[in-house]
């Protein structure tokens, strides 16, 4: 039976970070990023780092003094990151969110986005963020809300599973699966945390073109996996279905709402 556990491999990276980023990631890098406040020479981890695209706000942000530590458990996402900074600029390590290899009270800040929804085990991941933290650090991530509050991720989801009466898709579910403001605050609280901050956050999505978008709907992210291995052959009518079905809801060049659930707390 296939499967969507399909890492972030291959083209991925590249087609995540160039037709995705701008337009889903990038305006809630900024967002977060502004909420991360550290003291000069303080010590700054993140989570999930993907490609880099929190990351290059926090270095550019933060006093050159505070020392980043930017991880993820994913080979070529995190590799393909690496080669956008310069030697220094950021140091680099593979790690489990769920098993960090850092010692207690280690950092005065830990930042993670769009990462925790993929987190197998959250409770022990915000426990392993509890643990590195200093006291009074802070924690500081965002999940996406609701799918049918993403308009592109919606309509990417709802076109691709038309086309299997059986066992379609779901890698989308899972992104779009943790955002229970009441489930959050537990989480934290039941971790040590306290001044528990929820916002949620809206923003205009803009994508340059449909092709674009549509690029990085179904290549930039393993749904394109999932489809090639249940049945290759319907990639380009997917992608022409969902193309229409983005053009016609958001125009050409597409435009939609995007919405996450923005988290503080501290140690």
């Amino acid at each position: 039976m296939p499967t969507d556990n399909a890492a972030f491999i291959g083209s991925i990276p590249e087609n995540y970070d160039r037709y995705l980023g701008p337009v889903l990631f990038a305006p809630y890098a900024a967002d977060l990023v502004e909420r991360v406040g550290v003291p000069d020479g303080a010590s700054v981890l993140e989570l999930a780092c993907g490609t880099g695209i929190v990351t290059r706000r926090l270095r550019d942000r933060l006093s050159p003094s505070v020392k980043i530590v930017a991880t993820d458990l994913n080979d070529a996402m995190f590799n393909y990151a690496s080669q956008k900074f310069s030697p220094g600029e950021i140091e680099w390590q593979q790690a489990d969110a769920g098993e960090l290899p850092f010692p207690d009270e280690s950092f005065d800040a830990v930042v993670c986005q769009f990462g925790l929804m993929f987190f197998p085990d959250k409770d022990r991941a915000v426990r392993e963020a509890y643990r590195v933290l200093k006291p009074g650090g802070s924690f500081h991530f965002n999940v996406w809300d609701a799918i049918e509050l993403n308009d592109f991720p919606q309509i990417a989801h709802r076109e691709i599973t038309k086309f299997f009466d059986h066992d379609p898709p779901t890698f989308y579910e899972v992104p779009f699966s943790f955002y229970d403001r009441e489930t959050i605050t537990a989480l934290l609280t039941g971790a040590g945390f306290r001044n528990v901050e929820i916002a949620t956050v809206t923003v205009d999505g803009a994508a340059s073109s449909v092709a674009d978008l549509t690029q990085g709907l179904i290549h930039g992210n393993p749904v394109v996996g999932a489809i090639r291995e249940r049945d290759a052959a319907l990639l380009p009518e997917i992608e022409a279905a969902v193309a229409t079905a983005v053009s016609e809801s958001c125009g050409d060049p597409p435009q939609g709402r995007l919405q996450a659930v923005v988290c503080a707390a501290v140690k």
